[in-house]
C-alpha cells in the first residue's frame, strides 16, 4: 500500500552555545517536502499551527537527526506530545548499522555526488540579518538533499560514506517507509 510521508528540516534562532535546552532554541523556518501531493512548503514560526495537521496525517516523518532535535524543537510549539508521531530518522539508522554519526554533508557527498548549500550557523545568521529568502531557500534545500538520500537509499537499498579507502556502502532497508503502514494510526492528541 503506497504511503505518504513528509521530509522536515527546521532552523533555530539560538544554538546550544546560546541554550542547552532545546526548548529555548526557537524555531525561525521548518521546510517540509510533502509526498501526498508532492509539494514543498515553508512554514514560519507564527505558520506553525498549519503544519500540525501535516504531520498528524502523514505515515511518516522524514528526517536526518530529527528524533533527537527538530521534533524536541518542535515540542514547545505543539500542544500534543511529539513523541507520538512515527518518525524515521536517516541518522538514526546509520548509527544503528555503523555505531557512529555521519553528517547529512558527508552522505549526501559520498551517495548523491552532491553538498549542501551552508552550514546551520548560517542560518542563524540570514535570521539575524533578516535575510528570509536566503533562510528560506537554505532549508528547503537541506529538505530535498534529504529526500533525494532517502529515495536514493529506499530504491537502491543502500547508500555511501567516505572513508580513508574511498567509498563505502551501507545497506539499508529504506523502501517499506514509502509502502507500509507506518505502525498503526497517527493517535491525535490536540484539545478537540
Amino acid at each position: 500500500m503506497k504511503k505518504f510521508p513528509v521530509v522536515i528540516d527546521l532552523e533555530t534562532k539560538y544554538t546550544f552555545r546560546d541554550f542547552s535546552e532545546h526548548a529555548k532554541l526557537g524555531i525561525t523556518v521548518l521546510a517540509l517536502f510533502d509526498y501526498r501531493d508532492n509539494s514543498q512548503k515553508i512554514f514560519t514560526e507564527k505558520d506553525l499551527n498549519n503544519l500540525f495537521p501535516i504531520l498528524e496525517n502523514c505515515s511518516y516523518i522524514i528526517g536526518f537527526n530529527i528524533n533527537s532535535f527538530d521534533l524536541p524543537v518542535l515540542q514547545p510549539y505543539y500542544p500534543g506530545d511529539i513523541k507520538h508521531f512515527k518518525t524515521f530518522d536517516i541518522l538514526d539508522d546509520i548509527k544503528k548499522i555503523l555505531g557512529r554519526r555521519l553528517s547529512l554533508n558527508d552522505t549526501i557527498r559520498a551517495t548523491l555526488d552532491k553538498k549542501k548549500t551552508g552550514h546551520g550557523l548560517e542560518a542563524i545568521d540570514f535570521y539575524k540579518e533578516g535575510k528570509w529568502d536566503e533562510l528560506k531557500k537554505y532549508c528547503m534545500d537541506d529538505v530535498m538533499l534529504t529526500k533525494e538520500l532517502f529515495e536514493y537509499g529506499a530504491n537502491n537499498k543502500k547508500i555511501y560514506y567516505l572513508n580513508e579507502n574511498g567509498k563505502v556502502n551501507i545497506k539499508v532497508d529504506w523502501e517499506k517507509y514509502l509502502e507500509d503502514e507506518g505502525g498503526g494510526e497517527m493517535p491525535l492528541t490536540l484539545p478537540f
